[in-house]
Order: structure tokens, then C-alpha cells, then sequence
């Protein structure tokens, strides 16, 4: 191991440290020890410390035993320091630098105005640096690592020689379909500030996140790192050795160092700081990767190949950080001439930025997936009907049919509009392509520089073919796409889909529990919820809202040793409760002995378990005599006495807790939601924006039903809506109670859920 490193390493951990101890001094001084302080919406307090040593931090007062930990692990100054040719001095000045920054970064939150902009993606002015993931980000984002769609993430420290290398570095990232987590600076420029320099679009929704400037922001990587392991990989808080094992094994991440090499001979100039980050990040088994000559450490040990590499040129950056990391990544070629991968999919095209636009109500579109048999199609088959794009001027709103054809000797009907819904993301996988909605009211953007690369209408199809090919392969052989943009075509064509498009509702609407023998399971979350099970039935979608019980059906298809299997439901236990024997036997022996049965439609007695990646949560309110739903983007406090992110510890984990389930918004409108106490009438608060969106669907439901509708008439309103009670109204259990006295909510009149 480099000597030089080890000392830089330790010298930046007393620099960080000292950071550390004047913020503390200063703010001490004056907000005060009671000073409330967090990372913002999360239940994980500080993750790195927390994580690592089980320290709650509440206030101001509680950072001194932190900073005082920080410290006790920092080895002996350079200056007096023997040096010793193995990693241990050097891995604990590192974590020390870790506790060190965050504790410089929550104290920062209590800056008035707040040095970030706290949000998903950042604005297209002024501040963009996001600061700390909270909750809501974590688990969307999070379970990525889990399903393998995001194989890792890149921790960039420093900036690129010039911008130009910055976007080639971050483009490249992008389509291996990892993170970019951005921080620090080189030279007063950050890698960041050169990509918003080149009009690169950054947040999480591109995987491009801009974490902070300051090289403190750096921990916010490692932070999220660590509560991958305490909320997807079952560790407790303080089991430090399980972290960072969790992390080398499951989160394939690395640390690109960028910097100027100002004098080759002598070794880079890259701060100490910066060697102690890198110093931290090597706890995590994530290695260092520079375009500069610093000294490298090549032996292996904590990480799982060398663990800093260095001197690398920037067009072969990546590559090599992806082989230090033992990364392994797949990607589907597919012929188009921009960019292609999921980083792609929260891209926004500006009305300025597109060439051309179909759909939204700006011009007739559709897009619609039908069976043919083997012998009508010729597989690979493009054709576009009517003006390509290089034929409409810049700005034309465009009519759009997409119509694919698909057929193969495993293919079904019912998978016709699981295709269909794909369009939605395989489109938007295309950089400069921006779609939305789906059948008839999908929307898509195509911009200017997809344009200028060669992107033609005819790529859409060729995405379809690829991607349909690569990802269902396994039940269809051929697949043949018409893209047609003269509008008498697209507006004739439309009218055949419409019809079929009923005719699927019709059959979907038709579909019970009790009309088939079968029901899906899915366990894909149990490598971080290991006696999760969730059963998948025609009424009750899978709790995260991606699978139906038609997707359950098609993936089976598409693979048999995969985590959704057919169940037989078997002698029926309890039809109210929604119990039955093959299920139960399924659960135990899927659960490893720890489960023995449990309800499908009831949250009081043996609930279906949840792993963490449910949509919603519903929780009884024991005054009321009714429940409330909170849904996963609602960051406040509710009148349970708690947030999302505090109940969604309690309800995951694959753990059984009465009065409580984790589940999917479509589910809130099914007749089997939480049937056996009651349904739809139990619910008495909300918030306001999960009432919103889901209100059609509760107004189809309550029209459907002849009790609901008598409850309405009865209680002289339009909408159940309007008889539950939401934040504008009502932020305590009190509260609640007190709406629904005066608005007449049913729940009253039923009986006692306890």
C-alpha cells in the first residue's frame, strides 16, 4: 500500500474532522444544544453514523459523542505516524471523515436560506444542488439496486478536464444504466456545473444527481449506500460489519476522482480531503478510480480487485472502473443513433428543444399491441406511413399510430396489453424521445438533437423489435411495427383499437377472485425481506402497483423459475377474510416456517406482509373507528402520530402487523380492499393529493356498487371523497374525528374494528 496515500488519507481526516469540530462550536453557540436537527424526511437519522454505530442524533447536544467517536478513530498525524503496510489506520481515518462530514452537512440544513434545493430534479434555474435523498426518494430509487436495474453507482469527486469530457464520462454511465452521484470540485469546477453547462438535464429521474459542491456532499453517497443495507438488506443499526459487507457484495458502486494532473512526476495534486473520502468509500469495498496520476494501492483485500487505480485516460474511465468493480452489466444493443437506457426514461424535452411533437392532445395519436399468427408477419419489418421526420419542419405537431404486431407459439391475448404498456417505457429509454400516457392519450417529444443524431420515426419501431425481442423473447418469435403519421390513417385506425381497448376493460372488469383457481405469487423482494410473500389475485394487484395478476401470468411465461409462480388456492378457509389452504401451505414453505397463513382482504387478523416497496399504507385510527391511507410521496406528519417513512419500518420487512398493510394505490378501488372490516367505508383520512389522483377510480367504484351509492345518496354528497378528511382539514386523530362528525362518515355506524 502507497505510504503517500495512507498519510494524505489521514490528513484529510484530521481537516475534515476540525471542519467538523468549529461548525459544531459555532452552531452550539448559536441555535443551542436543544437544536433540533435531521437530513430531511428520514427515519435513518445520520445513515453513515447510525448505520455504523447505532447513535441516534436528535439535536446539536447529541453531536459532540459523535465528534468525540470521529476523533478516537483517527490514528496518530502523519507527522508521528509509523506507517504500516496494511489498510487499518487508513480505513479509520476514512470512516472518521465520513461521521466528520455529516455532521458538517446537517448542521448546514439549519442555514437560512438552505444551501439545497431538496426536491427530486433539479430546477432548470438558479441552485441545483439536491443535498441528502429522504425517504420517498430512497425506497423508489433503492429498490433499483435490489432488481438489478440499477447495477451500481459511480461517486464522481472533482470535475473533467473540460465539459465536453464531463457529458462523454456521464453519457456512458447513463447507458450502463448506473448512478451518477456528483460532488466536490477541482480547481473552483465541479463535474456538475459542466454538465448544466452543456444544457445536460440532472436529478434523479436521469440518474444524474447533484449531491453538493462541498467535498462533505460526498457522504451523501455513502449515506445512501448504507441505508440500502438497513432498509432493503434486513441490517440493524450499529451491525457495522454487515453494512459494508451488504455494500461490497450487493451495491456495485465506485469512486471516479477526477482532477487536474498538474505535475505528472511528482504524483496529482488531488486535496487530502479528497484521499480521505476515497479513504471511506474503501470501507464500503468501493475502489477509487482517477484520471491522474496519484498513487495507486493494487493489492486486493477489502475490496474485491484493487482498490485505487489510477492514471486511467478518460475514454477508457469507465470501463476500467466497471472491471475494478467486478461489475457485471448487460446491455441490449438497440439500433438507434442516440443514446439508449433507462437513465433516459425521466428526461423532459422543452417545447424549445423538440423538433416535433404527436399526441396530448395536440394532434390524434395511439398505440396499440396485437396477436397475428406466425405465418402473417415477417419479423424486423418497419414501415412508416406517411412523412418521416425529416419531412415535417421543426415544431410540427405530428398525428402518430403506433400499431405492432407480435406473434409467437407461447403468446397469449392476455399479454397483448402488457406489451402495450411498455411502449411507455421503451420509448422514453431513447435519449431525446419523451413519451407519456398510453393508448389513446399517449404523448411523445422528439428533440431536436435526437434529430440532428439521425433519429427517425422509423427508430421507434426499431426500439419496439429490440426491446419487445430481448425482454419477451421467451413468448413471442416475431414482431413487426407500422408507424403511421398521416392523420386519415391514424384516426381510422384508432377506432378498431378503441374497440378492442373495451373490450380488454370489459374482460379485466369481468375477472374476480372467486372467477379463477389460480392466483401469482411474486418473492422477488426477498432478498431484502426474506419472509415476504406476496399473492397476486385478479382484485388485489401486487403491493409495490407493478404487477397485475395478468403480469403475474406473463412473467411465468416468460420465466418459470422466476419469483412469480402460479398458486393454487386449494380448500377455501375463511372466503371473508380471504384465506385458503394452498395459499397458507405456499406462504409457510415460501417463508421458510416463519408464516403459516394469512388474509388476503383483512388488515386486523394475519395481514399480508409487505416487503417495502408498497405504494401506500393503510393503518387503523382506533378513535375513529376507521383507517387512514398515506401514500409514499406524502412527506409530512399524519394524524397517527407518525410519517411515511417511520410506519413503512413497521409495516416492512416481510413482518405480520395487525392494523396495518403495505399495498398498491389501484387497490384502494378494489371491492376485496380490506373487505373484512368493512372496505372503502372504513377510510376516513388521506391526503389530499393521493385523493386526487385517485378519485376517478373511487367514483367508478362507489357508482359500481349499490351500497356505496345508497351511503352517498343517504349522506347527500357526490363523492366519498368529500367525506374524508385530509391535511387541509384535519392533522391529528382529534381533528379527524371531529370532520367526520360533521360530515356524517359511515364509519361511525359500523362495527368496532378493535
Amino acid at each position: 500500500m502507497s505510504k503517500i496515500i495512507a498519510s494524505a488519507a489521514i490528513r484529510g481526516g484530521y481537516k475534515i474532522t476540525g471542519r467538523a469540530d468549529d461548525a459544531l462550536a459555532q452552531a452550539l453557540e448559536q441555535y443551542g444544544p436543544d437544536q433540533k436537527v435531521e437530513l430531511p424526511n428520514t427515519g435513518y437519522y445520520l445513515p453513515v453514523i447510525h448505520g455504523m454505530t447505532g447513535m441516534e442524533v436528535n439535536t446539536l447536544a447529541d453531536l459532540t459523542p459523535v465528534l468525540n467517536r470521529a476523533k478516537s478513530l483517527l490514528p496518530p498525524e502523519p507527522a508521528e505516524h509509523v506507517w504500516l503496510p496494511y489498510l487499518g489506520h487508513t480505513l479509520d481515518a476514512g470512516m472518521a471523515t465520513l461521521f466528520a462530514d455529516e455532521i458538517i452537512e446537517v448542521i448546514k440544513y439549519l442555514d437560512n436560506p438552505l444551501p439545497y434545493v431538496a426536491a427530486e430534479n433539479c430546477p432548470e434555474d438558479g441552485n441545483f444542488w439536491l443535498g441528502a435523498a429522504d425517504d420517498v426518494i430512497m425506497r423508489k430509487r433503492g429498490i433499483e439496486f435490489v432488481d438489478g436495474t440499477a447495477p451500481g453507482f459511480a461517486a464522481i469527486v472533482g470535475a473533467a478536464p473540460d465539459s465536453k469530457t464531463a457529458v462523454n464520462i456521464a453519457r456512458e454511465l447513463q447507458e450502463k444504466n448506473l448512478y451518477v452521484f456528483m460532488s466536490s470540485e477541482a480547481e473552483g469546477v465541479s463535474f456538475a456545473e459542466q454538465l448544466r453547462q452543456e444544457g445536460v438535464q440532472m436529478g434523479w429521474e436521469t440518474r444524474l444527481v447533484p449531491f453538493g459542491k462541498d467535498i462533505t456532499a460526498t457522504v451523501f453517497a455513502l449515506g445512501f449506500a448504507t441505508r440500502a443495507a438497513l432498509s432493503f438488506g434486513g441490517v440493524q443499526p450499529g451491525d457495522f460489519q454487515r453494512v459494508l459487507l451488504y455494500n461490497k457484495n450487493r451495491i456495485f458502486a465506485f469512486v471516479l476522482a477526477l482532477g487536474e494532473d498538474k505535475d505528472a512526476a511528482e504524483g496529482a495534486l488531488l486535496d487530502d480531503e479528497k484521499y480521505a473520502q476515497a479513504a471511506g468509500a474503501i470501507n464500503f469495498g468501493f475502489p477509487t478510480i482517477s484520471d491522474i496520476n496519484i498513487p495507486q494501492i493494487l493489492p486486493t483485500g477489502i475490496c474485491t480487485y484493487e482498490h485505487v487505480v489510477a492514471n486511467i485516460p478518460h475514454d477508457r474511465i469507465v470501463q476500467k472502473a466497471v472491471e475494478v468493480r467486478g461489475l457485471k452489466v448487460q446491455i441490449t444493443e438497440v439500433p438507434v443513433p442516440v443514446s439508449y437506457g433507462p437513465a433516459f426514461e425521466g428526461e423532459r424535452i422543452r417545447k424549445n428543444d423538440m423538433w416535433c411533437e404527436m399526441g396530448g392532445q395536440r394532434s390524434p395519436a395511439f398505440e396499440y399491441v396485437t396477436m397475428r399468427e406466425m405465418e402473417e408477419l415477417e419479423d424486423g419489418k418497419i414501415d412508416v406511413i406517411g412523412p418521416e421526420i425529416g419531412e415535417v419542419p421543426e415544431g410540427s405537431k405530428v398525428p402518430l399510430g403506433v400499431w405492432a404486431e407480435v406473434a409467437g407459439r407461447e403468446m397469449q391475448p392476455d399479454f397483448e396489453p402488457i406489451l402495450e404498456r411498455q411502449i411507455h417505457r421503451l420509448f422514453n429509454a431513447a435519449q431525446g424521445v419523451f413519451h407519456m400516457g398510453q393508448r389513446d392519450i399517449n404523448w411523445v417529444r422528439i428533440s431536436k438533437e435526437a434529430k440532428a443524431a439521425g433519429f427517425t420515426f422509423k427508430h421507434l419501431g426499431d426500439i419496439l423489435h429490440a426491446k419487445f425481442h430481448a425482454e419477451y423473447g421467451k413468448v413471442l418469435d416475431k414482431v413487426e411495427v407500422k408507424i403511421y403519421t398521416n392523420e386519415p390513417d391514424v384516426l381510422r385506425l384508432r377506432k378498431d383499437a378503441l374497440k378492442v381497448y373495451h373490450q380488454r376493460d370489459e374482460r379485466m372488469g369481468a375477472l374476480t377472485d372467486e372467477s379463477v383457481d389460480t392466483y401469482y405469487s411474486c418473492t422477488l423482494c426477498q432478498s431484502f425481506a426474506p419472509t415476504h410473500v406476496c399473492v397476486i389475485t385478479p382484485e388485489r394487484s401486487g403491493l409495490c402497483g407493478a404487477y397485475s395478476w395478468l403480469d403475474g401470468k406473463a412473467a411465468y411465461q416468460l420465466e418459470p423459475t422466476g419469483p412469480n409462480q402460479p398458486l393454487l388456492k386449494g380448500n377455501t378457509i375463511d372466503p371473508l377474510k380471504g384465506q385458503w389452504q394452498g395459499i397458507n401451505d405456499f406462504v409457510s414453505q415460501a417463508s421458510r416456517g416463519n408464516l403459516t397463513a394469512f388474509n388476503a382482504y383483512s388488515m386486523m387478523e394475519d395481514p399480508m406482509t409487505s416487503c417495502g416497496c408498497f405504494e401506500c399504507i393503510t393503518s387503523i385510527l382506533p378513535l375513529t373507528n376507521g383507517v387512514m391511507i398515506v401514500n409514499r410521496e406524502y412527506p409530512d406528519m399524519t394524524p397517527a402520530g407518525m410519517k411515511f417513512s417511520t410506519m413503512a419500518g413497521s409495516v416492512g420487512g416481510g413482518l405480520q402487523t395487525p392494523g396495518f398493510i403495505g399495498h398498491s394505490k389501484h387497490y384502494i378501488g378494489s371491492k376485496k380492499y380490506i373487505s373484512a372490516e368493512g372496505g372503502l367505508q372504513r377510510v376516513v383520512w388521506m391526503p389530499k393529493i393521493l385523493k386526487e389522483e385517485i378519485r376517478q377510480l373511487i367514483d367508478k367504484r362507489c357508482q359500481a356498487d349499490e351500497e356505496l351509492k345508497n351511503m352517498l345518496e343517504a349522506a347527500g354528497v357526490s363523492s366519498f371523497l368529500n367525506l374524508v378528511a385530509d391535511e387541509t382539514s384535519a392533522t391529528t386523530e382529534e381533528e379527524v374525528l371531529a370532520f367526520m362528525e360533521q360530515a356524517g362518515h359511515p364509519a361511525f355506524t359500523m362495527d368496532p374494528m378493535i
